[in-house]
């Protein structure tokens, strides 16, 4: 995320590392459009949006306590230290915030929630006792 907000600012996008950064922004976009829309169990929004914004109030009550849970020692990979300094970026400047809004908003809809109704229900006719066959 770093790399596009960075290089859209600054140049129009010409580099590699900008490129795969805005295709990963748009995959995640891609990806939470079709929790949020689509018939899924609504725990599939639920609890992500639960841990985004409990993040953010951590956040918001102990901002130190809340950037020590991403990891930035030497010792991990290249790639999740960036992934965590793209974490940063985000909870700082609320995005997670955003997110964990936007992915409850499914869990208020009591549709969500009923049980689908299949074919095979209104098929079905229970035999009366009295009869064998």
């Amino acid at each position: 995320m770093q790399q596009a907000v960075g290089s859209a600012a600054a140049a129009p996008p010409n580099n590699q590392q900008m490129w795969i950064a805005l295709g990963a922004m748009a995959a995640v976009g891609l990806v939470v459009g079709l929790v949020v829309a689509g018939r899924v169990s609504p725990l599939a929004t639920f609890v992500p949006s639960m841990v985004l914004l409990a993040w953010t109030v951590i956040y918001a009550l102990d901002v130190n306590r809340a950037l020590s849970l991403i990891p930035s020692e030497p010792s991990v990979n290249q790639i999740i230290r960036d992934a965590g300094f793209g974490a940063k970026t985000m909870l700082t400047t609320g995005v997670f915030a955003l997110l964990g809004v936007a992915l409850f908003i499914p869990v208020l809809m009591p549709s969500r929630w009923s049980r689908q109704r299949d074919d095979m229900d209104e098929d079905y006719e229970p035999a009366s006792e009295s009869t064998y066959y």
